[in-house]
């Protein structure tokens, strides 16, 4: 049996108006108490920003930097992320990288720092290590993420409740987890001032280790590398430090 033409035509065209809404919305689906909620996004709302160029790099300095990631953390915890076009800028970010700052944060998964700070593909680099330490191998992707490709700001990022900075009040010894919390004893000594329990279950105690272990890998930075010491002194970049609150997600630099 033949189908109608008029028949025909209106499927063809309603086929044709279905695939066209798709393409102008995405749908991002979520299931509460056993129903779906759909929540449409209009493409117009998605964010195509452009990776930074060389030139908008030289631009920024780094207090305009700071500001541009205090914005953003605000952005994060105010629950008001922009939805990305990620892979449009993975396509334009492939020949080259100009990232505005360096971010040298704990391994803790739960910690995202692209988001705590809002930024996107090629914003930032991200250099992440356990007790958010100072060694080499990241004393030069420091340099790398400063001489080499231009980043202006330096942000050692520690965070409460962090097992690596536990771990060094308790002393715990565990094959080359040793070595690595080692790094992190000359902050748990530098708070042999502080009233009360010196154990991992004081979280006040806990909290002052770690943001004198903040202040220990921001010296030790300055002290072990002369060309960030040098490009901080010219004032060509900023070095500074800052803690991440679980429970909020809010980033509190410190002075």
């Amino acid at each position: 049996m033949k189908m109608p033409l008029f028949l025909f035509i209106f499927i063809a065209f309603s086929v044709i108006s279905l695939m066209q809404s798709c393409q102008n919305n995405s749908t991002v689906k979520s299931a509460t108490g056993g129903e779906s909620n759909v929540i449409e996004i209009d493409s117009s709302e998605i964010l195509a920003e452009e990776p930074l160029t060389a030139e908008q790099q030289a631009a920024l300095t780094p207090d305009s930097i700071l500001s541009i990631l205090k914005k953003g953390n605000s952005e994060y915890i105010n629950d008001s992320l922009t939805v990305r076009n990620s892979s449009k800028k993975i396509r334009k970010a492939a020949l080259g990288q100009y990232p505005k700052a360096v971010i040298l944060s704990c391994l803790d998964s739960r910690v995202p720092v692209e988001d705590v700070f809002h930024r996107g593909i090629g914003d930032i680099f991200v250099v992440r290590v356990a007790g958010n330490i100072i060694n080499e191998d990241i004393l030069g992707s420091l340099e790398f993420a400063c001489k080499v490709s231009g980043s202006k700001l330096i942000v050692v990022l520690g965070h409460e409740n962090c097992g690596a900075i536990k771990s060094a009040i308790d002393n715990v010894k565990l094959g080359n987890i040793t070595t690595m919390l080692a790094k992190i004893r000359p902050a748990v000594e530098s708070s042999a001032d502080f009233k009360g329990n010196h154990t991992s279950a004081n979280k006040d105690f806990v909290h002052r280790v770690c943001v004198d272990n903040i202040k220990l890998s921001t010296s030790n930075i300055r002290a072990k590398s002369p060309i960030l010491k040098e490009m901080e002194a010219n004032g060509e970049i900023k070095i500074v430090g800052a803690i991440y609150k679980m429970e909020t997600g809010k980033v509190n630099f410190l002075n």
